[in-house]
């Protein structure tokens, strides 16, 4: 599978968590980031998971502009299943790896849009015209 990237700004992040497992204890800290999807903003959440991670994400502040290289993952609990989002690497936005090749990168407008139009931009009252609209 190749590499999943996407650029976006952290917008929250939720409180550590640790644990006690049968491989031993753990670390997590979740985070959602706001990236742009077309015109339109969205949020996803992901998970850094371990010592590590967690100390790689608290070099970031809320509003922080990064890019996040992670790996997606499922696993089923009582007949449910649960999607993971875990980080394995985070970075200032504009840098990291060369040539981006994720599949989930942030789409940018090829130019800006144009201007709404306004009530001069309208066709004058045509009095021939006998439609209501």
């Amino acid at each position: 599978m190749a590499a999943l990237e996407i650029e976006g700004k952290i917008q929250q992040k939720l409180a550590p968590q640790k644990g006690q497992s049968a491989r031993g204890t753990w670390t997590k800290q979740d985070f959602i980031l706001e990236y742009q999807d077309g015109n339109f903003p969205a949020s996803v959440c992901f998970t850094s998971f371990g010592d590590e991670k967690v100390a790689e994400l608290d070099r970031f502040q809320v509003g922080d502009s990064v890019k996040v290289s992670f790996n997606l993952r499922a696993r089923e609990f009582n007949g449910r299943w649960y999607n993971d989002i875990r980080v394995w690497r985070i970075t200032p936005a504009g840098q990291g790896t060369g040539a981006s090749s994720g599949a989930w990168q942030t789409r940018q407008p090829a130019q800006a849009p144009a201007p709404a139009p306004t009530l001069d931009d309208l066709p004058a009252d045509d009095p021939n015209q006998d439609l209501p609209f």
